[in-house]
């Protein structure tokens, strides 16, 4: 596992896993959330993004979370490991919800400045529809990439046991 992207919907910990898989194996962590966001919620353009992302997985080790359904294909022919973390909504409801408790009226480690941690309804409607909108999608891209290690967790005691069979 040198080059790892860790997918799923927001809430599940895909941040959360990337840093604590960086502090054990040295695998230098990419934020796609910190690279999309701007100062104050602005983000850059599509076209900045992807010459950005594209740069990150030319490089020889990374983790890389975050969707960003549209970069997926590329972020899959480049990495050797692809994490799903495949989460009930309840689960990922809860994750925002505590998220947003703990960070209230603070920026996360994983964000660029001055972006406060938020819940909009956009947002909550996004992880409220991700299994019916994105999963069949996600689940069909991971087993088309026959190259790549596919690893499905399906809640935070399978996240947890997989960290601890990481160096």
């Amino acid at each position: 596992m040198e080059r790892i992207i860790i997918l799923g919907c927001g809430g599940a910990g895909k941040s959360t896993l990337a840093r604590a898989m960086g502090e054990r194996t040295g695998i230098p962590v990419v934020h796609l959330d910190k690279i999309w966001w701007r100062d104050n919620w602005q983000h850059i353009s599509r076209e900045e993004f992807d010459a950005t992302v594209q740069a990150e997985v030319q490089k020889p080790r990374w983790i890389i979370d975050g969707n960003y359904s549209r970069t997926i294909p590329k972020r899959l022919e480049a990495c050797d490991t692809a994490i799903y973390l495949d989460f009930p909504r309840r689960q990922c409801l809860a994750g925002i919800f505590k998220r947003f408790l703990t960070n209230r009226g603070k920026t996360r480690p994983d964000m660029s400045p001055n972006c406060p941690e938020q819940i909009d309804w956009e947002f909550f409607q996004w992880v409220w529809n991700f299994n019916r909108d994105n999963r069949p999608e996600l689940l069909e891209l991971l087993k088309k990439a026959e190259h790549v290690r596919v690893i499905i967790l399906k809640n935070r005691r399978q996240v947890a046991a997989f960290l601890n069979t990481l160096r």
